[in-house]
């Protein structure tokens, strides 16, 4: 491993270790509480050692950055001294991983999208469906899809460089916080998954330098990105304002495609008779009669 990749992974560790450990008080540990003006934020180092059953000097090796060669039951141990939820403790195994030199590296994502992806997506007319990678490029969409993200496709972030990108949009270009009815918590979501991407690919070139463009050009990333939270990006519901049909809370699924590694297919499914299916219908009435609405296949 290259010098500068050990200490970006060791700045990461020390940060992630030291934000979680910072966020959870005594009391939430279920420590006692003596007397007297705590100086750190949440609990000391010497109470993580405790809660996790090892010694305080062999802690402060671990939130130094070094979890090269830590066994499975410490990083247990400190998921569950730390109260890590399952994004979190995932975070912190990756994180193990990359330390280690004979660690196994996450397969290249995948910047391509198959054929039979595409006949998918193409199958799926009364839904918005796309695929995307981890760095947020969406690289395929159906009729429906490019209707629903019209926003995003129009955005001038894009005229002259591709692919879209929803997290620059969103961060890049004012007309997101119109597009996101809840613009926070989505931005929130972006930069949690961010980080969730940089632990389990960590010599991703292209994802490094998204990450660098967004710190320096938004202030509104870079100060998401010092709070170094993760989070999965499986369901949910996104509440979205399109142009043409106006507010839609829209219920969506995120699935990871086996044999296409870091690729996503993502998709909406209001239910039945909602105001969402009728609004979605409409979309669908227009995009099939607009000119220039590409689909899955251009």
């Amino acid at each position: 491993m290259a010098d500068s990749m050990k200490k970006d992974v060791a700045a990461e560790v020390r940060e992630f270790l030291g934000t979680r450990r910072a966020r959870l008080t005594p009391q939430q540990a279920g420590l006692p509480v003596y007397g007297g003006k705590r100086r750190v934020a949440g609990l000391r180092r010497e109470e993580v050692a405790l809660l996790a059953g090892m010694s305080v000097d062999y802690y402060i090796r671990l939130e130094r950055g070094n979890l090269s060669g830590a066994s499975d039951s410490v990083l247990e141990a400190l998921a569950h001294a730390l109260q890590l939820d399952e994004a979190e403790r995932t975070h912190l195994y990756d994180l193990a991983r990359a330390a280690t030199p004979s660690g196994r590296r996450h397969t290249a994502t995948s910047s391509r999208v198959r054929p039979t992806i595409m006949r998918l997506l193409d199958s799926m007319a009364d839904v918005p469906a796309y695929v995307r990678n981890a760095r947020f490029d969406v690289l395929a969409a159906n009729t429906l899809g490019r209707a629903l993200y019209a926003s995003v496709y129009d955005s001038p972030l894009f005229a002259q460089r591709g692919p879209v990108n929803s997290a620059r949009f969103m961060f890049l270009d004012p007309a997101s916080r119109e597009f996101w009815a809840d613009w926070d918590k989505g931005a929130d979501d972006a930069v949690a998954f961010l980080r969730t991407e940089t632990g389990r690919s960590p010599h991703d070139r292209a994802l490094t330098d998204l990450i660098g463009e967004l710190t320096t050009r938004s202030d509104d990333f870079a100060r998401r990105w010092a709070r170094h939270d993760v989070k999965f990006h499986r369901s949910g519901v996104k509440h979205l304002h399109h142009p043409l049909v106006g507010d839609l809370a829209l219920p969506y699924e995120a699935m990871e495609l086996p044999s296409d590694p870091g690729l996503r297919l993502n998709f909406y499914t209001p239910e039945p008779d909602s105001p969402e299916r009728e609004a979605l219908n409409l979309l669908a009435s227009w995009a099939s009669t607009a000119t220039g609405v590409p689909t899955a296949n251009d």
